[in-house]
């Protein structure tokens, strides 16, 4: 049976760029990883309780949605892509990324994907309080927390190839060393 490969989510404000860096560190690994955008999973499987009209947003059976990811998790080789982070145990997470970007670039690129006021101010909010960071701090070990700027080309660039040099990393430190660790 081959080795388990790790489990990182990616996570931060809507708008942060989760959904680009989960796709190019998919393409980058050294090892298979599969991407899953939670957001998509939880609509694609009606996995909620219906849409909140109020914050344009689905409200999410988070029971389901566990149930599902359970079995993925405990393979491992993923990447959980999705703007909280919380909801999933401990146990599963290898390496939490949260994503950060300044609040002005972040209402900017909320705006082009025409979300309603209310929504991107209170995104924008969450970002300058870093909600996010803070729930991930509150809910993994702080040595697997990694906290970077996604505001450019070349931070998505740079932040990439770090999660990549920590998963070589990674394979060394549970016993990965046989593998062929090429796509």
């Amino acid at each position: 049976m081959p080795q388990r490969h790790p489990v990182i989510i990616i996570t931060g404000t809507p708008g942060t760029g989760k959904s680009t860096h989960a796709q190019l560190l998919q393409d980058a690994s050294p090892v298979p990883l599969k991407h899953i955008n939670v957001g998509q999973l939880v609509k694609d499987n009606s996995f909620h309780h219906g849409f909140d009209q109020q914050w344009q947003s689905y409200t999410v059976d988070e029971d389901k949605l566990l149930d599902e990811l359970e079995p993925l998790a405990s393979a491992g080789g993923i990447i959980l892509d999705w703007h909280t982070c919380e909801i999933f145990p401990e146990r599963w997470a290898d390496l939490v990324v949260v994503l950060r970007c300044n609040h002005t670039m972040l209402w900017d690129r909320l705006e082009k994907r025409n979300y309603p006021l209310k929504k991107i101010q209170e995104n924008n909010e969450a970002e300058i309080m870093e909600v996010v960071l803070q729930e991930a701090r509150d809910s993994y070990p702080q040595q697997i927390i990694v906290d970077l700027k996604s505001e450019s080309s070349q931070d998505l660039e740079n932040n990439v190839a770090s999660i990549v040099e920590w998963i070589n990393q990674w394979l060394k430190d549970n016993g990965h060393e046989d593998e062929d660790n090429t796509l």
